[in-house]
C-alpha cells in the first residue's frame, strides 16, 4: 500500500533556498521565527521535519505565505 511522505530533504532544501533568497543568516531568521539556530539548521540538512506550527513561523520569517513555502517544497520533490 502506498503511503504519501512529506521528503524531509525537499523541506530542507526548500527552506535553506529561500533563506539565502532573502539574504537571511541562520541566526536571524531563527531568531525571526522563534526557534533555536541548531532546530533550524537540522531542518535544513533534512534531519528534522518541522512541525506545522514551525513551518508558518519560518514562512512569517521569509514574509511570505505558508501555502506558497509549501508550492515550493512541492515543486521540489518533483524534481
Amino acid at each position: 500500500m502506498y503511503e504519501p511522505m512529506l521528503d524531509p530533504i525537499a523541506v530542507g532544501q526548500t527552506i535553506h533556498q529561500l533563506r539565502q533568497e532573502k539574504g537571511l543568516s541562520q541566526e536571524v531568521m531563527s531568531g525571526l521565527a522563534g526557534i533555536g539556530r541548531t532546530h533550524l539548521s537540522a531542518i535544513e540538512r533534512g534531519e528534522r521535519k518541522p512541525t506545522l506550527e514551525t513551518l508558518y513561523r519560518l514562512s512569517i520569517a521569509l514574509e511570505m505565505n505558508m501555502s506558497d513555502v509549501v508550492k515550493r517544497i512541492e515543486s521540489t520533490g518533483e524534481q
